[in-house]
């Protein structure tokens, strides 16, 4: 990467161009796009492989990070039993934590070339998804409280301590929860298909990552802080906190969430899917107009001419590379056109995701044409006419 970045510098300071093409500055810009392609090319097809190598040592990393858990809750019993004695309930809770340790480590072994235990939470996009991260959290919380009291009920000894328990599991005891639970797993699996109707729609651009990272929980695709996702993510941690310390303080019934955090986690959630509606949209081509270096006369667009293709969304979300900008087609008449890439210091001027610039081939006949783009996501965009003359 280092290599490539190196390359695009000294390309964008006018260096390292043959002298076959250095007097000419459209054949010198094509030579520079095409060696920029080629680099990219390769490094991207190295950062995917690195990926597929990190996805596949993930596995182990969660099994430890699981069990390091296990260990900190017993350490944290053991410390608070000081003076107020081992119980049932410590001994239930740890049981619990080993069960789901044990049961995510054996997901984890079957599942480890997708990243182990997080696989069912990494989107088709390859990005962890907030709203599988969110709902797996209450999904596992719920399972461990249920385990635990499984265990209080095993350890029960007389009929008025099981009945208890058993009463612990009433729906009027956990109805926010509950509530809670069926919210966001019904979130999680609404989002998914929102993002895939709208992706067949054209309506919503996606590009695939190299590997799943921990900010993707936070951020759209393009890395940038995303407010609905933040949200979600701080008060959903936060319910799970209170539900947390409220099955510490009773574990003989489900964690009793009270309906004004409840209320507050579902407008959470409804924030969130608001956002994921309202996210992306289609590229569109606002103008095309023939590009003017200074000094130029003006005049109209003729084949061999550059344009200059303005409008938005050019650029997906989490497609700024090389590679996938090189991927970029223009499609005027019936002939398709590479964007080609134009390195400046620290990245590239074309294309941007407001301007493209394109020549005009000599294959586009005169008279009228229409221009389209497609993006690296593989979406078009409107069709614009413009006139060729000879």
């Amino acid at each position: 990467m280092a290599e490539f970045l190196l390359k695009r510098d000294e390309f964008a300071a006018g260096q390292g161009l043959p002298a076959g093409v250095a007097h000419s500055a459209s054949a010198s810009r094509q030579w520079v796009s095409e060696e920029l392609t080629q680099s990219a090319d390769l490094v991207a097809e190295r950062g995917r492989a690195e990926g597929e190598a990190w996805l596949g040592r993930l596995w182990w990393r969660t099994a430890c990070v699981v069990w390091a858990a296990v260990v900190l809750l017993l350490l944290a019993q053991a410390l608070t039993a000081i003076g107020a004695g081992w119980t049932s309930a410590r001994t239930a809770g740890l049981l619990a934590a080993v069960v789901v340790a044990g049961a995510l480590t054996a997901a984890s072994w079957f599942h480890r070339a997708r990243g182990g235990a997080l696989a069912p939470l990494i989107g088709e996009d390859n990005r962890l998804s907030t709203s599988r991260v969110v709902a797996g959290a209450w999904v596992l919380f719920l399972a461990y409280a249920v385990l635990v009291l499984v265990g209080r009920l095993a350890a029960a000894s007389s009929h008025d301590e099981r009945d208890a328990v058993i009463s612990g599991l009433e729906l009027a005891r956990g109805a926010g929860v509950v509530t809670v639970l069926a919210v966001v797993c019904g979130i999680g699996v609404l989002v998914r298909r929102v993002v895939g109707v709208r992706v067949l729609g054209q309506r919503l651009q996606k590009v695939r990552a190299d590997r799943p990272r921990a900010a993707d929980v936070l951020t759209d695709d393009s890395g940038r802080g995303a407010f609905s996702d933040i949200q979600y993510v701080v008060i959903s941690a936060v319910a799970v906190l209170f539900a947390a310390v409220r099955l510490a303080r009773r574990p003989d019934q489900l964690p009793d969430l009270p309906w004004g955090l409840a209320v507050v986690v579902l407008v959470s959630a409804g924030t969130y899917l608001a956002g994921k509606y309202a996210e992306g949209g289609r590229p569109v081509i606002l103008s095309v107009v023939r590009a003017r270096e200074a000094g130029d006369l003006d005049g109209p667009i003729r084949t061999g001419d550059d344009v200059e293709i303005r409008g938005a969304g050019f650029v997906p979300p989490g497609a700024g590379g090389a590679d996938r900008l090189s991927r970029m087609v223009v499609r005027i008449g019936a002939v398709n056109v590479r964007v080609p890439l134009v390195p400046v210091t620290g990245g590239f001027r074309n294309p941007t995701d407001a301007v493209l610039t394109v020549p005009v081939p000599v294959d586009v006949e005169p008279g009228r044409v229409e221009v389209q783009v497609v993006t690296a996501a593989g979406v078009e965009t409107n069709a614009y006419a413009i006139d060729v003359t000879e």
